[in-house]
Order: structure tokens, then C-alpha cells, then sequence
């Protein structure tokens, strides 16, 4: 390969890894504006379909700043529902996150969320757990995408290290099982034969 492919190459991957930051950093700045309404009118499903939301950015893109969005929004959701939450506090940690992000000041944005996570393991002793339920519900929901490209429920779970009973359940709950039986057997070999190009 000639030293300028190698360099467009290069560019080509430096520009698709800005746009995938360009699109969390502006997916999460709306879900940090949209929770502070929530919490004000205690809307925890709402709270919870941004958490659902940002767990869809983070099985996309698999980054860590979208992932830990969706584990805040997701105990904000399960404390609120306990009705044990100080709003007021979480809304200015809310605030101050999204200020330091809209100002790409990085470091200060994840000082911020480190503050959101040790405030709500101080709130509910079940944050850790919280944490595991995102997570799983990340690793499904790419686990899906795969079976959905082709690729076997039993190598997409392994792959990803869930049960093949978690990704059944999963899938049972989307269209993806019915998309499957429509498009027939010859489909899902040239997806899967694309793939494996």
C-alpha cells in the first residue's frame, strides 16, 4: 500500500471517529437538558426511555461516556421512583456537566459525572447493581444487532458473553424475529456471506 492510501486512510478514520464524538457529545447535551425537565416534573419513565435511548448510542458507538449517560439517567430513574431523591442537587450536577461539556472542558465533564455516580451510590445502595443492568442491556441490545445481520443467536451471545436465553428474550420482544421469517433463508446467507467479505 503507497504511503499516501495509507494517509487517506488515516483521514478517512480520523473523520468518521470525530463524527461518532460529534454525535454522542450531542446526543448526551440533549439528554442532560431533557432530564433536568424530568426531574423538575418527576418523570422517571421519561428519565428511564433516555437512559433506553443512550444505551442504544453506547451498543452503536460502544463509548464510555454515552454508556455512563445512560447508567446516570437509568438510577436516576429507579431513585426517583423510590421518591428518595434531592432534586435540586442532581439538577445542578445535571447542569454543571452539561456547561462543561458544551465548553469541552472533557476532564471537568467526567469530574462532574464521577460526582453524579458517587452521589447516587451515596442516595441507593443499589447503584452497583444499576450499573450491571445497563450494562447487560447494552451488550443485548448488540447481541441483537448481530442476529440481525446474520449472524447465529448462540455466536452473537458469545461473542458478547450473554446468555443465548438473554438474547432470545430480547429478540422476542422486537419485530426483528418476525423480519427474519419474511426475507427467508437466501437473504440471511448473502447478509451473513456481506459480512464475512
Amino acid at each position: 500500500m503507497a504511503i499516501s492510501d495509507i494517509s487517506k486512510e488515516l483521514n478517512n478514520q480520523a473523520i468518521i471517529f470525530f463524527l461518532v464524538i460529534d454525535t454522542v457529545k450531542f446526543d448526551i447535551l440533549d439528554i442532560l437538558t431533557k432530564s433536568r425537565a424530568f426531574l423538575e416534573f418527576k418523570e422517571s419513565a421519561k428519565l428511564r426511555e433516555l437512559s433506553n435511548h443512550t444505551i442504544h448510542d453506547a451498543s452503536i458507538f460502544q463509548d464510555e461516556d454515552a454508556i455512563s449517560m445512560a447508567v446516570v439517567m437509568y438510577a436516576l430513574s429507579k431513585i426517583m421512583e423510590r421518591g428518595t431523591i434531592d432534586m435540586h442537587s442532581f439538577g445542578e450536577l445535571l447542569a454543571e456537566a452539561k456547561n462543561h461539556l458544551e465548553l469541552d472542558k472533557i476532564s471537568d465533564y467526567k469530574n462532574t459525572i464521577k460526582k453524579l455516580f458517587d452521589k447516587i451510590s451515596r442516595t441507593d445502595s443499589k447503584f452497583k447493581l444499576y450499573v450491571e443492568e445497563v450494562l447487560t442491556q447494552s451488550q443485548i441490545k448488540k447481541g441483537s444487532k448481530l442476529y440481525e445481520h446474520g449472524i447465529s443467536l448462540e455466536q452473537a451471545s458469545y461473542l458478547l458473553g450473554i446468555t443465548q436465553w438473554e438474547l432470545m428474550h430480547y429478540i422476542g420482544q422486537t419485530s426483528i424475529m418476525e423480519e427474519f421469517e419474511s426475507t427467508g433463508i437466501r437473504k440471511r446467507l448473502s447478509i451473513a456471506r456481506e459480512l464475512f467479505k
